[in-house]
């Protein structure tokens, strides 16, 4: 592994550290609450913060238009397939009179 991981690494817990401090000051009744619904939303939304991120950290080559994307889950662009070769001669698949 090569420092460029490490580094990518080291991102992804600052980010999270700072997203996750200042979601759990914002929603320490919900974390606390007795109300297991409550405590289920509050740990998805701390995932959430760990997904968001990585993704982040991990995509600092793309405009933010392209972080953007990918954080709400749009996918990688495919290239276009390249034109399909046709098996029967280069005559658009129809048959040849002999």
């Amino acid at each position: 592994m090569g420092k460029k991981d490490d580094t990518s690494i080291e991102n992804r817990v600052y980010l999270f550290e700072s997203l996750a401090s200042s979601y759990v000051s914002a929603a320490t009744e919900e974390l606390g609450s007795d109300d297991p619904a409550a405590r289920e939303r509050a740990r998805r939304a701390l995932a959430e913060l760990a997904f968001v991120s990585c993704v982040v950290a991990d995509t600092a080559h793309l405009s933010p238009e392209q972080v953007r994307d990918r954080v709400m889950g749009a996918p990688e662009p495919v290239d276009a397939p390249p034109e399909a070769v046709d098996d029967a001669g280069g005559n658009g698949g129809k048959k040849r009179n002999k």
